[in-house]
């Protein structure tokens, strides 16, 4: 998301060489990880923090610091051996586990009273080739910007992920990860090829198995759920192998997309002192109508992203942040009539920033990057297929414009979507929403507790009534496909806030959700695995 102004015995080099890898599956039974009970730091490589060390509390909480979490242990593993003993011992000692990768998951999936282990594989952040597999091998620990960094600095490629540099490869993936060059490249999962993943069986073993896409790999339904069946719900990820469909892997730099050489960056604003509510429809109508008309998969436009802000009134902007390929034919011109288009029957809007810059420098732009993590916040999702209806523009106008709330960091954040995205089928993934031009946010960051109740109200009220005709939620109809998993919200779990009837696993995972309780069912039987909206077994 994006909101400006406001010693191991399975190293990580046997796992890539004749080791796990070879083998689909690997027992490891919890006898078998040599872990005595209790652990200590003599007991385990993995370093175990504990409430009385000073880094526990910094490593209790994530980003969102809205969410506390109270663990009896958070145990730093650098090995998927790691790993396996720190399942292995919860498991002895009836311990509820979560896993933190980078820490930004919106809501109490790691941060509850019921997570007594906190297994945090932020330390496995490796980038390196497997020429075994063919496939950039990626740990769940690495920065999206440690990620685009390595990639390109030592092959001259990238995955399509997502624009904030500190959000981890762990669970964004399992999401579907999506960006900045989704419109050009399709969604980060478009070019998994396998997954490495500590699982527990119906018998308490822990053991590792490697999934693929290949259509005869008997363990493929376990990487299809890390295809956008969400962080938490399987098991620990311990490695992600990346390569694009139709290379054969031998050339690292042919394997996965070159990303643009350089980016014009653009941000306008409209004060909100110039848009009243007819020009306020406008600038929404005008931003629906131009993706209707420049989100097909091959659409020249593909090499546009933008996101539109307005925030609160009390903000005092309306902003447009822009990213194009500055080497596309007349990129000026395509950027130029993006904003002319957007912006039409408005006055001109201020230019606050218009320069080019090489695209390695640009992943670190504040134009899209996310919020600090010192802030609390609430965000709710939904993915647009057609521009927005007369009536949910005006509650978007009333609730931006309410005067008995006032934030400056509220907001809508509204992303381009589309392009490459769509040219996938909607059964290929998890990540079903195969033909949305926009992914939408209704948001709101604040630092005081003070401010929770009057925060987490505006974003309730606001998203509520902006599907007041589904039942508070975004089902999937003509003009809405339901809501991003990476964005959780348990909102949609409470029939306070979700009363359409419709499951929240249909609005995240549409018709993949049988097939993802199915692979639930098989590969984590016992449910160890599990948050307030983990995939349930039946």
């Amino acid at each position: 998301m994006a909101y400006k102004h406001a010693p191991a015995t399975l190293s990580r080099r046997s796992v890539l060489g004749a080791g796990l890898a070879a083998v689909p599956a690997l027992a490891l039974t919890p006898a078998a990880t040599a872990l005595a009970d209790p652990v200590s730091r003599q007991d385990t490589a993995a370093t175990v923090v504990t409430p009385v060390d000073p880094q526990f509390a910094s490593l209790a909480k994530g980003t969102n610091q809205r969410l506390n979490g109270s663990p009896d242990r958070v145990v730093i593993a650098t090995s998927t051996q790691q790993v396996v003993a720190a399942v292995a011992h919860a498991l002895r000692n009836g311990q509820q586990i979560a896993v933190r990768s980078g820490g930004h998951c919106y809501e109490d999936f790691v941060t509850n009273a019921a997570v007594r282990t906190v297994i945090d594989v932020s330390s496995m952040d490796e980038v390196e080739f497997d020429a075994q597999r063919g496939a950039f091998a990626i740990g769940p620990g690495a920065q999206l910007g440690h990620v685009y960094r390595q990639l390109f600095r030592r092959w001259g490629v990238v995955v399509p992920a997502g624009n904030c540099p500190t959000v981890a490869a762990g669970g964004h993936f399992a999401g579907g990860g999506y960006g900045s060059l989704s419109r050009r490249n399709g969604l980060s999962i478009d070019h998994l090829y396998a997954v490495e993943v500590v699982h527990v069986t119906a018998s308490g073993e822990v053991r590792v198995v490697v999934a693929t896409r290949e259509a005869n790999d008997p363990n493929r339904d376990l990487w299809f759920a890390h295809t956008g069946g969400g962080g938490g719900n399987f098991g620990v990820v311990t490695r992600y192998w990346f390569r694009s469909p139709g290379s054969d892997g031998r050339d690292p730099a042919k394997a996965l997309p070159s990303p643009p050489s350089s980016l014009i960056i653009s941000e306008v604003v409209w004060p909100w002192e110039q848009i009243d509510e007819a020009a306020f429809a406008t600038l929404m109508r005008n931003h629906g109508t131009w993706h209707e008309r420049h989100s097909a998969p091959n659409s020249p436009e593909r090499h546009l992203f933008s996101q539109l802000k307005p925030f609160h009134r009390s903000n005092g902007s309306i902003v447009l942040d822009t990213s194009v390929d500055a080497g596309q034919p007349n990129a000026e011109g395509m950027l130029a009539a993006y904003i002319r288009a957007v912006g039409a029957g408005l006055p001109a809007p201020k230019v606050m920033q218009h320069r080019t810059v090489p695209w390695l420098q640009a992943t670190t732009w504040g134009g899209f990057t996310g919020p600090d993590s010192t802030t609390r916040f609430k965000g709710k999702s939904t993915y647009l297929r057609r521009s927005y209806p007369e009536a949910q523009i005006k509650v978007m106008h009333r609730h931006l414009t309410r005067t008995d709330f006032a934030n400056a960091g509220a907001l809508m954040m509204i992303a381009s979507y589309g392009g490459q995205v769509n040219a996938v089928s909607s059964t290929a993934t998890a990540s079903q929403q195969r033909d949305s031009i926009i992914k939408h946010q209704v948001v709101s960051l604040w630092n005081d507790a003070a401010d929770d109740a009057a925060n987490m109200a505006w974003v309730r009220e606001f998203y509520r009534d902006l599907y007041a005709g589904t039942g508070g939620v975004p089902v999937s109809n003509e003009v809405t496909d339901g809501c991003f998993v990476n964005y959780a919200d348990v909102d949609l779990s409470d029939p306070a806030w979700n009363s359409s009837g419709v499951h929240w696993g249909r609005l995240y995972y549409k018709d993949a959700f049988p097939a993802l309780r199915a692979t639930k069912r098989r590969w984590d039987p016992l449910n160890v695995f599990r948050h307030s909206q983990s995939i349930p077994l039946s």
